[in-house]
Parts: C-alpha cells; structure tokens; sequence
C-alpha cells in the first residue's frame, strides 16, 4: 500500500517541546551481503531528532535521536561507496533506533540499540506558498495542536488569516476567510496571555486555529483586527451576558459550560487547559437512574477532592470541624491541599486514549499506562475519585455529547491485559446504561435535569467563580497546587500540572432563574413599520375575528403595491420562518443558524437568542395564547418555547428526518417532514404542572411519494394542502385525513404552500420564488397568473408572514436580511 495519498506523520512523534523543521524527498539505503535495499519516503529534520517517513504504509517509521547520534556526515560523490550516478547521500551513525507504527499499526514504540549507519539520498526540497493579498500585518506564531507547537508565520490582510508552517505541515498554507469567523478567543497559552483562537462555527467546542504569539502586543493587533469583522462580538461574548442568557433559560448548562470553558482560555488544542466539565451523578451501581432522588446526584458544593470527609482529613490534615491544622500552616508558602488538579492532560488522554492513542504515547514517551490504570470502567473511575490518594479529576466534554467512540476500543488497540487476566477494551458502563450511546443520552439528561441546574452555580463557584482562590477557596477545600494558577512560578513546568481556569467572576454566582416575561411597550412612531403588524386596535373590543371578507379582500387584491419600509440583519444564515405576537410586540425569527431570536418593536432591539441543537431550525410559528413559540428543526424535533418563563418548554421527538414546516389550528399541531409523512398531534396541556408541559397524541399519519417541504391549512382548519420535493402539491380533508386532489405542479422541489386568507383554494396568491416575491391572481390551484413580480432579497426568500389585513409583509431570506413591507395604497 502506498503513503502518498495518506498522512501519517504526526508531530505526536516528536518530544515534548521538539521543533519539526524541514522535510526532503529520500531513500532510506541498507546493505546486507552486497544486496542494497532502497526504501523511497521523506526525510524529516527536528531540532531534538532526525526522522524518516518511508512511503510504503508497512515499513515503520524511523526515529534517531540526536543525542544518541555518533556521526552525521554527507558524502562525496567521489567516496560515495554505492555505483554511480548517484545524488549526494547523508550517512548517520546512532547507538539507538526507534521503530514506531511498524506495519501500521499504533502501538507501543520499540527501541533498538545499535551501531549501524543509515544512509540517506537526496532528492529535492519542497517549496512554501506565497500569500497574495495586500498584509495588514505578519510576525513569527507557533500553531498550538494537542501537546505539540509548530512554528510559523501569520498574515493578516484585508479578506483573509494565513498560517505558513515553516516545514510545510501539515499544509503549506491554511487560510481562512475573515467573513466566516463567527468568534474569537484570547488565550494564555503555558499560563501566558500569548494565544488567540479562532471558531468559524457557533456552538463547536473545537476551533479552526490556535495560535500562540511571541509577544502579547502582536497577538492584540491580530485580535482587535479581526473583531472588527465580526457583528457584536465584543458585547457578546463576556461571562456576564453568558450568565444572564443562561439564567433565563436561554442556554442549556452543556452551553452554559461550553461558554464559559471558552471564556477561561480551555481549549481542545491545549491539554493543559481541556474543557472542564463536572460530575453531576454519583450513582454507577443501580440498575435504573432515579433523577427524581438526590442521593443520585453528586453534591456540586464541594470540589471532588472533598467529597469524602475520610480521604479530605487525611489529604489536608483538617480535623471534623474543617479547622486548619497545623500540618496545612506549616506547609511552604503557599500552602495547598491537593498535590494534582481536576484537570491535566493525562487526565484528559485517560479519558481519550481509545480515540487519541498517539497522543498519550507521545504523553508516555511510547507507552501506554498499566492495564489495570486505564480507564476501564465509568464506575470503577468514579470510586477512585472518591477514594483515590491522589484522584481528583473531573471530567471532560465528550461524556456529554453524542459521540462515543472515546468509550469504545473501535481501533482495536492492544491495550494491555489487566491482573485478572482480562483485556483492556471497552469501557465498563453503569448497570443502568444499555449501550455506550444510551449512557451519553442519559448523562446528558441528568446534566439538564432540575436538581443539577438548581445547583450548577455552587460548582461554577469552585471553578470559574469565587471560591477559586483566597479564604473562600480554603474555606471551601479547594486549594491547589500553585503551579496550577495563573502567575505561577515556572511557567515552563505548570502544563503537566493541569492549569486552573482563568478566574471568571468575583462574587457568588446567582442561582439559575425562570423570571417572568415582561411585555415590551410598543412604540407609537408612526412610520414605525410593527405598528402596522396589527392591523387593528389591539383592545379587547377589536380583533382579527372582527375584519370583514371586504376589507381582507381589498388588502389582497392590492398586494401588488408593496414597498418595502426597512431591512436588518438578525441571523448569521438563511432566515427560516417568521413568527410574531398578537400585539405586534415582539418579532420572532428561526435560521439556519440553529437560533431562535426574538426582537423588540423597531427590530433594533435584540432581546433573546436561544438555541435548542447544534442544527438547523426549519420554521417557526406563534400559538393562540400568544405565549408559545413553535419551532421546528433538521434534528427531526419540534420545540416549544415559552415567552413568560423564557425557556424551552417541551420537547416532541416525532419524525425520522428533519421536520420541516408546521401548521397549528385549534389543539392540533401539523408536522411536515422529509421523511415523507404529516404526522396530525393532539396536543393538552398538563394542567397540573407549573411549568404547563404538554402532552401529545399522534392522530392521523399521512404519506407521502417523497420528502414533505411545505403544508399550509386554510383560515377554517378544513383544508391541509402539502408541497413535496418532487414537486407534488396534496390537498387533504382534516376531517378525515382522505386524499382530496393531487397535481403534479413542478419538476422540481415546492418550497411554499397557503392558501389566500377568506377563501377555501384561494382566488390570490403571495409566494416567494428565487430573489423575488410574486403576487398572482387564480381561480383554482391549476391555473395562476402571475400580476407582479417584485425584487426582494439578493438571494432566495425563504420566510414571509403577514397580518391578516395584507397590510404589512415581513420576510426573510438566504442574505441573512429580514425585510418590511407595508402596502402602499
């Protein structure tokens, strides 16, 4: 098999603190009894050792380390010893070879001491690209990987960040364009405030580039540079705005964590300083998990280290009262409690080494930990927390995402075998877990669940917040070593530690909240385009029931005098669906993006931004009540999102493909999906239940040839009328859920379906196709005419709502702009 499609070097084979330089085409010679044996790869020069990397995947890969080198010479090609023509060639003469991933395969390295030379010929250098654009700035980085740095340059310029590696890898140059970066993070960096770290996504807890500067100045320039592409950014991402958000339920904890992991310099490039997530169960033994009991929860007022009186007594020579002995005082200035740290870049590669085996024998110098130290069972790990001398470790990210490969031997490592004869290979999960994949879901649930959102501060306290250093952190027992904070002594030393994250706030974190929802007063600007978002007075003497078919009717039929009024950018993609309150208060709006956001009357003021998944959200709309939003996403759910307690309300998980648009009339919710269905719901509210959940009875399935992109019903809940993606438009009786009339309208996709308001198939029409909204005038589904075509977006409209007067359209489209339209008579 040949290497050169595939990349297997790693800087993972370099030391701790080792440079990769330069690489060269070359043969790796030996001779045996005159019969030369040539291996064609790449010889690669570092500044601790010198590697070759041969092309054939079952050759291993060579390392000679410099200090164990006797010789290195060229030689000439009147002494080369080999036949003629040849180029020059390297001899090197070393007492050591390591031998690594021989016959591709990861596994422990293998020493060999000798005293042989290799031989090495050379071919011909590689080349670095230039950057084209005009610079705004350039100096001298490193790029910071898992354990390893490499050297570099970095280029500002006008439209994009250029990464140059000095040796060429593992690119020549990574760019990425300024107008996809969505945020940015400075760093510090071995506890130095010298990093910056780019994300060009939301809600990903790995970034595009880490890189580290030498100098703070020159890593200022590049971040205040880059800020000024981005929308908001210095306003929103602070720990106060994250706190607020999250104590009104606009952000789940995993998010909530995630923020503020990002905000205290973690990073998944760094594994000194690896996201930091607790323990929130305490439970690995029974056969259920009862999320309704406490005792199944870890007490998040107290740091691992302090969960077992026994072990803290001994560890800090406290008596029962929490005194301060006189073992702690007498301890070196300053004293501490606990030798390790909750986090450390082993304790992150113990977690990982399933999914990461190179960088924990990079960590070990090529080996793996003892067998029976692995990390081999979920409950066994937590009773070493508890018990353990020296065990105080947290946990990471991946135990609550939805990827858990970490927890399975996929790669089929030889992990080693354990005293009772067993092998290292998965991991050992709780009774209560069926499957690795059921284990994550639950310890996901259990991170959202009541008792750990009621007590989440307390942690957030002992990490980010004020317990972490001084009296309350000794009051608290949560006293660590202090190469592990920033300004510790030896910089240089502190990573093997583990880092303590950057202090985020000085005083007690309040407690997560559900304040009730105020309502916005509305502005009496007349050129105000949500004034007309009403159409009527908003009293209890006057509403939509009361307009008259005459008065809908003419609103109609002057569509075609749509102006628009104002247009602002509120998502960061495509705009999905538009939604708003009875009295024109507040605007809401769905986008790929995967955020839900809400606005104030003029639209300038943001209000709420939440987000319920990593995916998109396909649409969105308002209950009758007024306090429910309704929101579907690609993540095959329905959300539902209440306005007074400014949270998530429920969850229904109802198709097998991403849910694409939703119709309520009455109690019935309609859901559209790509799956090919129309799944009818009933849904009640629990009335019992202070937060009002809902409960929801499948009624009628309907089946479709093909993906469902569209429905609408019309203004009396008699009429479902569905678009499919090859081009299909159904009508059906909701009544009986029968089959009413079925066209094959178009070659291609339906993006949008309603029926005219007042009348049962419609005798006008507003559609959006391409950049443009089309008004049209129709007797029946099957013949249309089109009256006026007006240019709306600079991409594809994707979401419009109007008032029941056609009065006032708002729409929104692929630009990321949502639009007002107000008729003009």
């Amino acid at each position: 098999m040949d290497r050169s499609s595939i990349q297997i070097f790693s800087l993972l084979l370099l030391d701790l603190e080792e440079y990769y330089f330069e690489q060269h085409t070359a043969y790796h010679v030996t001779i045996s009894s005159k019969k030369e044996r040539k291996i064609r790869g790449s010889f690669k020069v570092c500044s601790r050792s010198v590697i070759f990397d041969p092309d054939d995947l079952e050759e291993p890969i060579l390392k000679i380390p410099l200090r164990d080198c006797k010789n290195i010479e060229f030689v000439e090609k009147e002494n080369n010893p080999f036949n003629e023509p040849r180029p020059s060639a390297m001899c090197i003469s070393c007492v050591q070879v390591i031998y690594i991933k021989e016959s591709n395969v990861i596994a422990p390295y293998r020493n060999e001491r000798l005293h042989r030379a290799s031989c090495l010929e050379k071919l011909g250098d590689q080349t670095a690209m230039s950057v084209a654009e005009k610079p705004h700035m350039e100096c001298a980085v490193e790029m910071v990987l898992p354990l390893v740095c490499n050297p570099g340059h970095v280029c500002i310029t006008d439209e994009s960040l250029y990464f140059q590696p000095l040796n060429g890898y593992p690119e020549q140059v990574i760019q990425i364009k300024l107008h996809r970066v969505r945020r940015i993070y400075k760093r510090r960096h071995g506890l130095r405030p010298l990093g910056l770290e780019v994300f060009c996504t939301e809600n990903d807890f790995c970034s595009d580039i880490y890189l580290k500067f030498y100098n703070t100045a020159d890593r200022d320039e590049v971040y205040y540079y880059i800020a000024t592409f981005l929308e908001n950014h210095i306003t929103e991402h602070t720990a106060e705005s994250y706190m607020l958000q999250w104590q009104r339920g606009h952000l789940s904890n995993y998010q909530y964590l995630l923020h503020l992991n990002n905000l205290a310099d973690r990073s998944c490039n760094d594994l000194s300083q690896y996201p930091v997530f607790p323990w929130v169960l305490a439970d690995y033994s029974s056969a259920q998990l009862d999320m309704t009991n406490a005792a199944t929860f870890r007490d998040l007022n107290k740091p691992v280290g302090a969960l077992n009186k026994e072990r803290l007594r001994e560890a800090t020579g406290k008596t029962i009262t929490l005194e301060i002995s006189a073992r702690y005082r007498g301890m070196p200035e300053p004293p501490f409690m606990y030798g390790s740290h909750y986090s450390s870049p082993g304790y992150v590669l113990f977690y990982l080494v399933r999914v990461a085996p190179e960088h924990m024998l990079c960590l070990q110098n090529g080996r793996y930990d003892h067998a029976d130290r692995m990390f081999n069972s979920i409950g066994e790990t937590w009773k070493n927390c508890l018990e353990g001398a020296t065990d105080f470790k947290e946990l990471i990210p991946e135990f609550y995402g939805t990827d858990a490969s970490f927890l399975e031997n996929k790669l089929s490592l030889d992990l080693g075998r354990k005293q009772n004869g067993s092998f290292v290979c998965d991991v050992v999960l709780p009774p209560w877990a069926s499957d690795s994949g059921d284990f994550l879901q639950k310890h996901r649930t259990a991170l959202e669940s009541q008792y750990v959102s009621e007590h989440l501060h307390e942690w957030i306290d002992l990490v980010f917040g004020f317990k972490q250093r001084g009296s309350e952190a000794i009051a608290a027992h949560n006293v660590f070593h202090p190469l592990t904070y920033e300004g510790g002594i030896d910089c240089d030393r502190s990573w093997s530690f583990g880092q303590t994250p950057k202090q985020l706030f000085t005083t007690p974190h309040p407690q997560r909240i559900t304040p009730r929802f105020h309502n916005m007063t509305r502005s009496s600007s007349i050129n105000s385009p949500i004034s007309e978002l009403s159409s009527a007075s908003q009293s209890k003497d006057s509403s939509f029931e009361d307009l008259t078919e005459e008065s809908r009717k003419l609103g109609w039929a002057n569509m075609g005098n749509l102006k628009p009024v104002s247009s602002h950018k509120i998502h960061k993609e495509a705009v999905t669906g538009i939604a708003v309150t009875r009295d024109g208060a507040a605007i809401f709006s769905t986008s790929q993006d995967s955020t839900l956001k809400m606005f104030s009357q003029e639209l300038k003021d943001f209000q709420r931004s939440m987000s319920f998944s990593n995916m998109a959200l396909s649409s969105c709309l308002m209950l009758a009540d007024g306090k429910t939003v309704v929101c579907s996403s690609w993540d095959n759910n329905v959300y539902f999102y209440s306005i007074p307690y400014g949270r998530r309300q429920d969850t229904l998980m109802g198709h097998d493909d991403a849910v694409s648009e939703m119709c309520w009339f009455d109690d019935r919710l309609y859901t559209a999906s790509w799956d090919s269905t129309i799944k009818v719901w009933q849904c009640a509210s629990d009335s019992s239940s202070s937060h009002k959940r809902s409960q929801f009875e499948l009624l009628a399935e309907l089946e479709h040839d093909a993906g469902v992109n569209t429905i609408g019903l019309n203004p009396a809940g008699t009429l479902l009328v569905s678009g499919c993606k090859d081009g299909t438009v159904t009508i059906w009786d909701t009544s009986s859920y029968t089959t009413l009339q079925q066209i094959h309208c178009h070659d291609g996709t339906i993006h949008h379906m309603a029926f005219s308001p007042g009348v049962s198939v419609g005798t006008g029409a507003l559609c959006y196709v391409g950049d443009s909204l089309v008004t049209s005038c129709c007797g029946t589904l099957l013949s249309n005419t089109v009256t006026k075509r007006i240019p709306a977006h600079s991409g594809a409209v994707t979401a419009m709502w109007m008032n029941d007067l056609c009065t006032t359209v708002i729409t929104g489209g692929e630009d990321r702009q949502t639009v007002f339209w107000k008729l003009q008579c």
